[in-house]
């Protein structure tokens, strides 16, 4: 069943000037939210401010006190389509899949059609409405060409809940890599933010003002000689392509990643199709029973076929 929630925030001297629109897109609360999606929300008179509805581009200032509602969704008018994608566990509240490399995630500008959502409305005829009516059931997401694991709500009452435990970082997320390079050390801790990058906005970046706390641990699994490396990346924050910008600010990026990696594709005899990013490994407490779950999704074949044929191109050092 939908329900209204609601939300009130108090502008500190900090935030003062600030756009309305982009003060409450950083906000923990709505982190979920698109600025698009805000915007909606200011417009339709949901968003007051000390009881007055503002525009988007209104200039806050200290002291305001914002009260936001969050109104339930209407039906989507999402088209189902069969798209495949590989379910690790089902029960009545959520469902937990394994999502194929470059599957997107959510219909956007370009991708009208095809995407995960598509594919949830044809297996699920119910899903939670939170997230609005272009991202049903969606708690979190992953890039197109990154593949692994997902959660997805199937009412109101478990996306709330899970959204709570991804803010409060009460999920254990575990991701498998390869690196374009070999790190000099066996682990390590990056803990830099991230924000929008300043030129590139479809990209975010390292920054030394502005950005949002970031924080990603990382352990070499097994080195390619100099030239690749295979590791665990655990992330402590869920920023947009964190581990991607994580690593590619230490000098090995992701490797295949062709935004943020480099321009070479590996060798003659090894294809990198896409981003070698897989999440391996989710683990939470159920919202409704409170049992700890755990969930693995094997590597991805196109993934495993890179990691065999470096395997057997390099001699392996095991980092155990």
């Amino acid at each position: 069943m939908n329900y209204y929630s609601s939300f009130t925030f108090t502008v500190d001297s900090d935030h003062a000037g600030q756009r309305l629109d982009i003060f409450l897109a950083r906000q923990n609360q709505l982190e979920s939210f698109t600025r698009s999606r805000v915007q909606n929300l200011i417009r339709s008179g949901h968003v007051l401010v000390d009881d007055q509805q503002r525009k988007s581009s209104y200039r806050l200032q200290a002291k305001e006190v914002l009260a936001v509602t969050i109104p339930p969704s209407l039906p989507s008018d999402l088209v189902p389509e069969e798209v495949p994608f590989l379910i690790i566990h089902e029960d009545e509240d959520l469902l937990v899949l394994s999502k194929p490399p470059g599957l997107v995630v959510h219909p956007s500008a370009g991708h009208a059609s095809g995407t995960l959502v598509h594919g949830l409305l044809h297996y699920c005829k119910d899903l939670s409405g939170i997230s609005g009516e272009m991202r049903p059931g969606i708690v979190h997401r992953l890039d197109k060409d990154t593949s692994g694991l997902l959660v997805v709500a199937k009412n109101d009452q478990t996306h709330h809940a899970l959204v709570d435990k991804f803010k409060s970082r009460q999920v254990k997320k575990i991701y498998h890599a390869i690196l374009d390079g070999s790190p000099a050390q066996g682990q390590g801790s990056i803990d830099l933010p991230i924000g929008r990058h300043p030129v590139s906005r479809k990209k975010m970046a390292v920054l030394e003002k502005g950005g949002r706390e970031a924080v990603t641990k990382w352990k070499v699994l097994e080195r390619f000689a100099a030239s690749y490396s295979y590791v665990e990346i655990k992330i402590m924050t869920g920023r947009t392509h964190q581990i991607r910008v994580h690593m590619a600010s230490q000098g090995h990026p992701v490797a295949g990643d062709t935004v943020y990696g480099r321009k070479k594709k590996g060798p003659s005899d090894i294809e990198i199709n896409r981003q070698c990013l897989h999440a391996y490994t989710l683990a939470f407490d159920h919202p409704r029973t409170g049992e700890r779950m755990r969930f693995v999704a094997p590597l991805w074949p196109d993934f495993k076929e890179v990691l065999d044929a470096l395997r057997k191109r390099y001699r392996v050092t095991s980092e155990e």
